[in-house]
């Protein structure tokens, strides 16, 4: 058996057109065209080029993108009047600030302080608790890409036993409320939890975002089921050459991929979803700042 592999960069790709699709109808029929503001604090690498990547996409799809770089040492007093001016700014719908922030930034007090109908990561504390609420709320990027694809793949997700490797803020909770609102069965499980591999073995679903390389292996895994990788780590490649590195999932994919019914592969799968995903927030939160309808298929 040979699991079928979920294309995170052609799922992404598809909802961009989506989005692209509402941005000119919006244009078109509204005059309005959305605004998506990122602020990115200090000079970290990764960060610049996923700010980059960001503005990019943002662009193609027809929106308007602001990038406000800020030095290394800006104080938490003028990064909130920044957030402050963006909030009252009628042209932006969306406002992401980059994380992680250096560390003399309380990155609680800035995300908060952020509009919370502005808020496209979903990490205001408000949204956070719409969400586990079961009400209507901003979802954070990544949880909600990975949900389109298991509703993409299962058409109904209702019943499925679903477990979830890892408890952050950012996935682990977030994801867990996404499949409950779907009425799967959940179990947010995590690096300490007794038994996990017995645990794991009996899910039709298995979300990995623990960030430990190739933590799960193929042995871990009920056959038939759907296995969504979250991780990202960067690990030795000898076989490239010395010096050289990889990047893994929190999965082993070559003997999980033998078992699985469907896998996410890293790089390609979750990864390219989550921008996709931030331009579909931003879409929604235009659409109901406007008192429009809001686009079906791109939200929760």
């Amino acid at each position: 058996m040979s699991a079928q592999v979920i294309d995170g960069k052609a799922f992404a790709a598809k909802v961009r057109d989506q989005v692209s699709e509402h941005v000119k109808l919006l244009k078109v029929e509204h005059g309005i065209v959305p605004g998506l503001a990122v602020v990115l604090v200090g000079e970290d690498p990764a960060s610049q080029v996923y700010v980059r990547s960001k503005g990019k996409q943002t662009i193609e799809v027809g929106m308007h993108s602001e990038e406000h770089k800020l030095d290394i040492a800006t104080s938490e007093a003028d990064l909130l009047s920044i957030i402050s001016r963006l909030n009252s700014d009628p042209a932006i719908n969306g406002i992401l600030v980059q994380l992680p922030l250096p560390k003399h930034l309380n990155e609680d007090l800035v995300i908060n302080s952020i509009d919370p109908a502005k808020d496209v990561d979903g990490f205001h504390i408000s949204n956070v608790g719409l969400l586990g609420t079961g009400q209507r709320s901003m979802v954070p990027c990544t949880p909600l890409g990975c949900l389109m694809m298991l509703r993409e793949h299962f058409g109904s997700l209702s019943g499925k036993d679903a477990v979830i490797i890892g408890r952050s803020n950012i996935v682990g909770k977030p994801m867990a409320q996404l499949l409950l609102g779907d009425s799967c069965t959940v179990t947010v499980a995590h690096s300490k939890t007794k038994n996990l591999k017995q645990v794991v073995s009996h899910a039709d679903v298995v979300v990995a975002a623990v960030g430990r390389a190739e933590m799960v292996p193929g042995d871990w895994i009920k056959p038939g089921a759907v296995v969504i990788d979250v991780g990202i780590n960067r690990i030795p490649a000898p076989e490239k050459g010395e010096g050289k590195t990889k990047l893994v999932g929190d999965v082993d994919y070559d003997s999980c991929s033998k078992v699985a019914g469907a896998i996410t592969p890293v790089p390609g799968g979750v990864g390219p979803m989550t921008i996709a995903c931030l331009l579909a927030n931003t879409l929604t939160a235009t659409c109901r700042a406007n008192g429009l309808t809001e686009p079906e298929g791109l939200t929760v």
